[in-house]
């Protein structure tokens, strides 16, 4: 049973960064999905698959991780280079390309 720590992206869906502040804990699966033949569905026997920790602090995540003898391993997050882009720069003279639609 392993387990690990990370900070979940952002969604890609929405702007905003809710719920990527906190670290979570997901188990590994131990045992591989299955194709149901009659539906298509997947399922799985592993029932720590459902589970998902929250933390404020990843040493709080290795500290749980340490006290219930749970192997674990950390991604570290990266940090996203966020570019500022205005509208007005479509229609700029230093532009290399005219604008088109």
């Amino acid at each position: 049973m392993t387990a690990r720590i990370f900070k979940p992206a952002k969604n890609a869906m929405q702007s905003g960064k809710a719920r990527t502040k906190e670290w979570q804990l997901d188990f590994e699966p131990e045992v591989p999905r299955v194709v149901e033949p009659l539906m298509g569905w997947t399922s799985s026997s592993d029932m720590k698959q459902q589970v998902s920790l929250h933390f404020v602090t990843k040493e709080e995540a290795v500290a749980y991780c340490e006290a219930n003898g749970i192997a674990y391993e950390v991604a570290e997050p990266k940090d996203s280079i966020r570019r500022r882009v205005a509208y007005a720069d479509n229609f700029a003279f230093r532009r290399s390309e005219p604008w088109t639609h």
